[in-house]
């Protein structure tokens, strides 16, 4: 029987059909007609009504879907349990996504199957969480401007699904993974959040802030002043006399306008979405209740001016600057993976081997892999850390 504040549905797999645009096929397995052969899994869909988000910041609902993979032959009776694994999805993305129908290619619970049928993984349960907020997503870390999906993670839906399903319920059989902001949200949960996981595995995770985001912004930047007031006009410009009754690092209405535009467009572009994410970065990194709109950004919005006391407020998120003050946490772990394309697109692979670097300097052992591909289309290398998190987590 479910738990107060869960609705519990079996759905026929697999889900609805879903593409996600920063997804394309894997050019590793492309099967001409999808008529998986491998033993079906059960896709179960929870409805979860968090006390954690409600009233969030953001208005975003607190009652969310949590689809929940079991393995041929799960048995909710009897004496066996099963390891758990999370899968934290990239920005813009959501847990049901990844159980979606998708053209030439494997959904998440396909691949599962697959890696089943040919033991490269045991039976284990897998749950895609949705943490999709206003601004595109979060990165998995409690915020006062977005919400607190750190403690949403580990305080509701990990009791839930131990409550619900036949778990090893324990941290030594429970680990998460992701790619992108979900690969990142995978690695800080392991630093912060050790006691909640046994093992991650970080794809592609955002690492060195100082390459990966602060190039983006004079982009930003540019993309921001066509919703500056007073409009700008050809002719002189004085900038001391433009930033007058303007606090550097706060919005001057500018950002607020941005919003309201994107949240009334059918059909945002690319530079856009850029916008958005890096103001959720903003919202994640350097929260502060008392600013505009919940949270400060890193540069001046009409000079571009960058703020280093604001920089630093990112900085204690980068992944590369925290594996000392985690070492001890991520000792403890009975496995880490990470991997990135050495063509990724944002230049996280400096950051992923600043980040093994580190791990080593500490003696933290890890396993690191880079391979030929960039940051998009790359969920066929869950067929490597798929099999790792199970041999770590059985």
């Amino acid at each position: 029987m479910a738990p107060p504040g869960i609705r519990c549905s079996t759905l026929t797999f697999p889900g609805a059909a879903h593409y996600n645009g920063d997804e394309r096929p894997s050019p590793h397995r492309l099967p001409m007609r999808k008529r998986p052969s491998s033993p079906r899994g059960q896709l179960v869909t929870l409805r979860h009504d968090s006390r954690i988000l409600a009233d969030n910041p953001l208005g975003d609902p607190h009652e969310r879907d949590l689809p929940v993979w079991l393995p041929p032959g799960y048995r909710a009776t009897g004496k066996r349990h099963y390891p758990v694994l999370f899968d934290l999805t990239g920005f813009t993305g959501a847990g049901p996504a990844h159980v979606g129908w998708k053209a030439f290619d494997e959904n998440v619970p396909e691949r599962l199957e697959r890696l089943t049928a040919t033991k490269h993984i045991g039976p284990m349960i897998v749950v895609f969480p949705d943490c999709f907020t206003s601004l595109g997503g979060n990165q998995y870390i409690n915020s006062t401007a977005i919400g607190a999906y750190a403690d949403y993670l580990t305080r509701e839906l990990i009791p839930a699904v131990d409550r619900e399903f036949a778990t090893h319920a324990d941290r030594d059989h429970r680990g998460c993974f992701g790619k992108s902001s979900g690969g990142y949200g995978a690695m800080l949960h392991g630093m912060r959040y050790a006691r909640h996981w046994g093992a991650i595995a970080n794809h592609s995770g955002d690492a060195y802030f100082d390459f990966v985001y602060r190039s983006e912004w004079p982009g930003v930047l540019t993309e921001l002043t066509r919703f500056r007031e007073p409009r700008r006009r050809q002719g002189s410009y004085e900038l001391t006399q433009e930033q007058k009754g303007r606090t550097p690092g706060e919005d001057d209405g500018r950002v607020r306008r941005f919003l309201d535009s994107f949240f009334a467009r059918k059909n945002p572009g690319g530079k856009d979405i850029m916008v958005v994410m890096m103001l959720c970065m903003a919202a994640s990194y350097d929260p502060d209740p008392k600013a505009p709109n919940g949270f400060r950004l890193p540069f001046d919005l009409e000079s571009g001016e960058f703020l280093p006391q604001r920089w630093r407020r990112w900085l204690n998120h980068d992944p590369v600057r925290l594996v000392g003050r985690y070492a001890k946490n991520l000792r403890t772990l009975r496995g880490i993976f990470i991997d990135c394309g050495w063509q990724d697109q944002y230049h996280i692979h400096f950051g992923s081997r600043q980040l093994s670097a580190g791990l080593t300097r500490h003696g933290i052992e890890h396993r690191y892999e880079e391979f030929p591909d960039n940051h998009s289309g790359i969920d066929y290398r869950m067929d490597e850390s798929l099999p790792y998190l199970y041999r770590a987590l059985r």
